[in-house]
């Protein structure tokens, strides 16, 4: 392609000639000795048509003369372009995230092509990665000038150099060269704007977003990813752990001006704006804080066992002087020091000063300590505790209880007493915190994303949702379909109600796992543990009285009396698990009574006389009198536990160890696939049993062929429907319940076992609204009542004498098979007799038996009376044969192999 500069020229002055002759002619003057003339005119030609145009430049030579307009005269081989390489096709515009892609891939070739040539030294992060944001290109730096001048209308006079070698501290420390004016206006910048520009993968500006909602929230807070601002400004993340301090008042500052661009009256809302790291990549433990990360951006995790109040701390003071009434300030408190004036300005007096209460600044104050999680304490050590100093409104976010996840500055204060105690010089130590975030709060319903929320409702329009849910609990444990009924009921749990203020009636239910050892008790508590929202879990054994509700000491600052909270308050609004529950003293016991059903507790100690709340379902584990439950015997006579406690439970279940040479089998192919399974080596296609599908199901039954649900989800979908479901009793079957009751009564009183009490009427209810919720339902269905009826019998059945409980199954037979398949309880009977026979034969000609036969009639006799008529379809289900059960139709015989 022809040069443009040579057609300028060429079209300016013509066809060169032939070159220079005198010095004069070189310089483009006139020789004094020489007179004017058109002599002058063909030298200045013959001049610049030898391209010198560099010289000519610097000798400042008269391009206007009387002939120029000549430079615009039309010259056909020179005015045009070679067209090859030419693009002249039609683009569309770009996407904000395909640009942002094409401006990283420039970048990186540029910052190449610079260090390459020996113009750039290497930079001090993430060298390797692909989004390279260090030392931008020539066309970046003006531009990133342009824009600081537009955002600070003012004119940047330090020049580009600093913003070419920002990860450059030309041998300063991290903290001073932050601290500095070029490189701070240059952080600011292009802290703004990655605030303005950032764009997700879904072409989403999500910083423009959140400080949206923030400002609809009234708030003064902005969260940042840390992760995505090291993806995005390599150097500004590289400074902020090594200088926190100042960098967050940088980013403070930033965030603001961003904030007032959009909201230009925000400034009377929230004065200040303050930037929150969250997802930082390293996670300290607290006995792991050592002088290394002082000063340092840390984040650490831990359990808040203290809070104080809420106290104003000096933020901006001002004072008065006394002699002459002039006001002195603003002084800017630190949090470490006092700043005092020393003189007046006004009458050089050294005082006495008085604060000025009018004008002087304060700013929200709290501490809390930080202990270290039970679980990641090490075997036979004290866990560590550490103060953290809580401002602005961080305050009052988490209380005691909660397990945080804290990212703050790791800081040193003097102590005086502690210095007295170990000898001087030694520091105490706390974190000044930027970001709480509480466990509970990355479950709560704020948190869940629209497509968890459609995934949710999605999951709930399956028929068979209940089914799921309940194979999905403790997916680790064998069967116990009716314990795992119970707990899916107590995590989710009713509606509770206050009518008119003035009498409560809760809403959680209680649930009470009572039987053999060995039966996977303990183990469903642990489960509970991990799953449900604000779990609390402690044995009888090691919970006193005080520990279970709340207790009194003197606290070490104020040395006054405070009220310190137990377990159960410390699980308000979530589940508080009692292993060992029958080991428990009688009067510890008597303690929860009225936690259990009031949700409060109630003190009257050392001059203070309050009510707690304490709104959470129990779900407690027992063992029967003697180690095993004997089923000759009453549950009361089984259990230790008195009638005023027993009839606080909704449910109770009681687990048996049953022989059962099929099941036991089953169980024990079970349990051995699961070790294999998890144990550390094992690659999928590795080992295995010859029943191919033992590892992949849990329960026995019907439940067996339904999906199971992913644990993460289904404690998403806990928390949602606990927090949006609340169902109504809308035209309930008042007639079924009550007859229901009537009978109930009866029996008890007649069998002498657990006492049926209105309570039981309530226990009713919510069961229903638990199952309505269970479903997403906003009004409880007949489904519901009658699956509550089903529930509450067999938990009441199971507590009776073994010879009660058969007949009492006739009796209610009708409430029982709701929603059973025909196929279950066919088995269930066929076991039953099964058995029975095995007993028989056993007792009568001793020695072992490989097989058990059973008459069809004796089997048809018992279908009958529950209304089955048709067996056929049972003989050929998969539940029959693998069962192990042959029907022999010749000899009318079913024959179980053992």
């Amino acid at each position: 392609m022809a040069d443009p500069s040579d057609a300028i020229l060429s079209s300016s002055f013509g066809e060169p000639s032939s070159p220079p002759q005198s010095p004069s002619s070189r310089t483009g003057g006139v020789d004094p000795s020489s007179p004017p003339g058109p002599q002058f005119e063909d030298e200045a030609d013959e001049l610049l048509g030898n391209n010198d145009l560099r010289e000519e430049e610097e000798e400042g030579e008269e391009l206007f003369g009387d002939n120029f307009e000549r430079d615009y005269r039309t010259i056909a081989h020179l005015d045009t372009y070679n067209a090859e390489g030419l693009d002249q096709g039609d683009y569309d515009s770009m996407s904000p995230g395909a640009r942002a892609a094409a401006e990283r891939e420039l970048r990186k070739r540029d910052r190449q092509d610079a260090l390459a040539s020996g113009r750039m030294r290497p930079g001090l992060l993430y060298e390797e990665s692909e989004d390279e944001e260090l030392g931008p290109s020539q066309p970046r730096r003006r531009r990133g000038a342009g824009e600081r001048a537009a955002d600070q209308n003012m004119d940047f006079e330090q020049g580009p150099e600093q913003i070419e070698s920002l990860e450059d501290i030309k041998g300063h420390t991290v903290r001073e060269w932050v601290s500095m004016a070029a490189p701070r206006a240059e952080i600011k910048t292009r802290f703004k704007n990655f605030l303005r520009t950032y764009v997700d993968e879904n072409e989403i500006n999500v910083y423009k977003d959140k400080i949206r909602q923030m400002c609809e929230a009234n708030g003064e807070s902005l969260v940042v990813d840390y992760n995505v601002l090291a993806n995005e400004q390599q150097v500004i993340a590289f400074f902020l752990p090594e200088a926190p301090t100042e960098m967050l008042k940088i980013f403070d500052e930033a965030a603001k001006e961003v904030v007032l661009s959009y909201f230009p009256k925000y400034d009377y809302i929230a004065s200040e704006i303050h930037i929150r790291i969250a997802e930082l990549p390293l996670m300290e433990e607290l006995r792991s804080l050592r002088q290394l990360h002082l000063n340092q951006l840390i984040r650490t995790c831990g359990v808040v066992t203290s809070s104080t109040g809420i106290l104003p701390q000096l933020n901006m003071i001002k004072y008065d002087c006394l002699k002459c009434g002039f006001i002195l300030g603003p002084f800017y408190q630190k949090q470490d020091q006092e700043v005092k004036p020393g003189t007046c300005p006004e009458c050089q007096a050294n005082g006495p000063f008085e604060i000025n209460m009018e004008q002087t600044l304060y700013q929200n104050y709290q501490r809390i300590k930080i202990q270290e999680s039970p679980g990641k304490v090490a075997a036979g050590r004290l866990p560590r505790s550490k103060d953290t100093i809580l401002l602005a409104d961080l305050v009052d976010s988490c209380r005691p209880g909660d397990e945080v996840d804290l990212t703050g500055v790791y800081t040193n204060n003097y102590d005086g007493s502690l210095n007295t105690a170990n000898g001087f010089p030694v520091f105490a130590t706390v974190i000044e915190a930027n970001h709480v975030s509480k466990k509970d709060d990355k479950m709560a319903i704020a948190s869940l994303t629209d497509e968890e929320v459609r995934s949710i409702q999605l999951l709930s329009k399956d028929e068979r949702i209940g089914d799921r849910i309940i194979a999905s609990i403790a997916p680790s444990i064998y069967g116990h379909d009716d314990i795992k009924r119970a707990i899916a009921l107590a995590m989710f749990g009713g509606e509770p109600k206050n009518p008119g203020q003035k009498h409560k009636l809760r809403g959680d239910i209680n649930v009470l796992l009572c039987g053999d050892p060995g039966t996977a008790k303990s183990q469903f508590l642990k489960y509970v543990e991990k799953i449900a929202p604000r779990p609390i879990f402690t044995t009888g054994q090691g919970a006193s009285a005080v520990g279970l509700t709340a207790y009194v000491q003197r606290s070490p600052v104020t040395k006054e009396w405070t009220l310190e909270a137990g377990a159960l308050v410390l699980a308000d609004k979530g589940v508080c698990l009692i292993d060992e529950f029958d080991k428990m003293n009688d009067q510890d016991r008597t303690s929860i009574h009225e936690a259990m059903e009031q949700q409060s507790i109630s003190i009257s100690k050392a001059g203070i006389v309050t009510s707690l709340q304490a709104r959470c379902c129990i779900i407690a584990a027992a063992n029967p009198i003697g180690g095993r439950y004997d089923p000759s015997l009453t549950f009361s006579e089984n259990v230790d536990l008195t009638e005023p406690i027993l009839s606080r439970f909704d449910i109770l279940c009681v687990v048996r160890d049953l022989v059962d040479p099929v099941e036991d089998e089953k169980l024990a192919r079970f349990v051995v696939g699961s070790h294999i399974r998890h144990h550390p080596s094992y690659s999928e296609g590795e080992g295995g049993t010859q029943d191919g599908d033992t590892f992949q199901h849990t329960t026995p039954s019907a439940l067996r062929e339904v999906e199971a649900i992913p644990q993460d989800l289904l404690r998403k979908y806990i928390v949602y429907s606990k927090e949006k479901v609340h169902p109504k009793l809308h035209q309930m079957d008042q007639d079924k319940v009550a007859k229901l009751y009537a009978d109930l009564r009866k029996e008890s009183m007649r069998t002498g076992s657990i006492p049926i009490t209105v309570r039981h009427i309530e226990s009713i209810i919510r069961i229903a609204e638990a199952h309505a919720r269970m479903h997403l339902r906003e009004y409880v269905h007949s489904d519901d009542v009658d699956m509550a009826i089903r529930v509450m019998l067999e938990s009441f059945i199971d507590t009776q004498k073994y010879a009660v409980m058969r007949n009492m199954r006739k009796a209610f037979a009708n409430y029982l098979a709701y929603k059973r398949d025909n196929n279950e309880l066919l088995l269930f009977i066929l076991r039953q007799l099964a058995s029975d026979h095995l007993t028989f034969n056993r007792n009568r000609y001793g020695g072992d038996f490989e097989l058990v036969e059973v008459p069809e009639e004796e089997f048809i006799e018992k279908a009958r009376q529950i209304n089955i008529h048709s067996l056929a379809p049972f003989y050929e289900s998969e539940l029959f044969k693998k069962n192990k059960f042959i029907y022999d139709r010749s000899r009318k015989q079913i024959v179980q192999q053992l």
